[in-house]
């Protein structure tokens, strides 16, 4: 089925609500894709013996071209259709997850993680596209606010599962089953993808070669040194990789803009920035997610410094923040957005503050005095994601859909990428419970400065 171009909401159709949680599977496995592997390191050492390099590379080798591609992978979705490049795109992911389950060695799952990765990105942007090709008003606020929760809940089980499967020791290497797992979960993604609506730019854009080009390289360019940072000591060509970056990035940005001025197809459509709600939801999501993954990471390594707990122990020490996730979205959804709108999103952070908070005074106490903070802070978290998205994308144009899309992946991918580098470092520098209250002390700064984006954010959008 096709949608008409004459409108950007396809008719309903019985099989919508189906298509959305293939959609949302396809979500939540490229997500734990992202974290499972981190509990599974050691056996990984273990098994194929690398070094302390490669092993790093096992997450961060999916992580980067996972960053530099989003952009391109939704400009791609506008181009080739939606549902298209999903597709493609998913059958690629269960390919590399099968090449590296059965890696014989390094260099072979190095390889195979990073067209993983690839094909990630691929996939992600689409999302949003094809959610708003299946559903209109009340249904499509609510369908796009499920995928806040499947991404915060993916992301906090990925350490938990990661520790299962590897316990398990599937096929003789538990390591193999965070891989293999993969498989059956793609299949019935791709089984279901008939019932999605495809749906594509009614401009059919050209590729922007020389801006995929230049995204790529600066994307990179910032994304690798906070990968590299910690290990390297955070030195001299850290900051100068960084640095490029962002000169590459302000020479990207002239290029879309003249690219636009002469009539061509940019990579980044010119009009997400017609008023300030795209832009500050683009920041308000670099600094939310950057405070959520890096914050789960401190965490879960600080449960495990001083034999406190197991890999597994750590990740289930996390199941308060993945509850308080999944009550917050739940209510937030059913009753809190339909009655007061994307204005939740300022009592949500008020909430997520007083979770911070709690925990940092009682950081150093038993588990289950702590577990009450940690449940506070995972309700606001839910409360936050189920409007941002919606909220997020409120005014963008159907031929915007890629490029919003790409955008608002690439901040939070980025944003969760730097969360883990800034927050680590913080949490490395002092160590134990000090480490720990300075990263939660960084986390509520960041939460102010999304607390005052949210008055630009709601500025003339349908949920204000």
């Amino acid at each position: 089925m096709t949608v008409q171009y004459t409108s950007p909401v396809a008719p309903p159709h019985r099989g919508r609500w189906l298509a959305l949680a293939a959609l949302l599977l396809a979500e939540a496995m490229n997500l734990l894709d992202a974290t499972i592997t981190q509990v599974a390191s050691p056996a990984i050492r273990a098994d194929l013996g690398v070094s302390d390099g490669q092993l790093q590379w096992v997450s961060a080798g999916y992580t980067l071209p996972f960053a530099v591609l989003l952009i391109t992978g939704g400009r791609i979705g506008d181009i080739l259709g939606r549902r298209r490049t999903f597709v493609l795109g998913t059958a690629a992911f269960v390919v590399c997850s099968a090449l590296c389950a059965f890696a014989p060695g390094i260099g072979f799952l190095l390889a195979a993680r990073a067209v993983q990765g690839a094909s990630a990105a691929l996939i992600i942007p689409q999302t949003f596209g094809l959610i708003r090709a299946m559903f209109d008003g009340p249904e499509r606020a609510k369908a796009l606010g499920t995928i806040g929760p499947v991404m915060a809940l993916a992301s906090v089980c990925g350490p938990v599962l990661g520790g299962v499967l590897t316990d398990a020791d599937i096929l003789g290497s538990g390591w193999r089953a965070v891989f293999l797992v993969n498989v059956p979960l793609g299949l019935l993604v791709l089984l279901a993808t008939p019932l999605v609506l495809e749906d594509r730019s009614p401009t059919r854009p050209r590729l922007d070669v020389a801006g995929t080009a230049l995204a790529a390289v600066a994307t990179g360019l910032m994304i690798y040194p906070l990968v590299q940072g910690n290990d390297a000591g955070w030195a001299p060509w850290t900051w100068l990789c960084l640095l490029a970056g962002v000169a590459l990035f302000a020479v990207f940005v002239r290029h879309q803009v003249g690219k636009a001025r002469r009539g061509g197809s940019p990579l980044v459509e010119p009009g997400l920035f017609r008023d300030r709600v795209f832009p500050a939801s683009l920041v308000s999501s670099l600094l939310f997610f950057a405070m959520m993954n890096g914050l789960m990471f401190v965490l879960v390594v600080f449960f495990q410094l001083g034999g406190r707990t197991g890999a597994l122990g750590a990740g289930l020490g996390m199941l308060p923040w993945s509850v308080g996730l999944a009550i917050g979205s739940w209510c937030t959804g059913r009753y809190l957005v339909p009655r007061f709108g994307a204005r939740v999103m300022r009592v949500a952070v008020l909430v997520i503050v007083a979770g911070l908070a709690g925990t940092a005074v009682l950081i150093d106490a038993p588990w289950p005095a702590l577990m009450w903070p940690l449940l506070v802070s995972g309700t606001g978290l839910g409360m936050f994601t189920v409007p941002f998205f919606t909220n997020a994308l409120s005014r963008v144009d159907h031929h915007e859909t890629g490029s919003a899309s790409g955008l608002l992946n690439a901040a939070q991918q980025f944003g969760a990428t730097a969360g883990v580098a800034v927050l680590g470092a913080a949490f490395f520098h002092l160590g134990g419970v000090g480490g720990t209250r300075l990263a939660l002390g960084i986390s509520l700064g960041m939460l102010v400065l999304v607390l005052a984006l949210t008055r630009p954010m709601l500025k003339g959008t349908f949920l204000s």
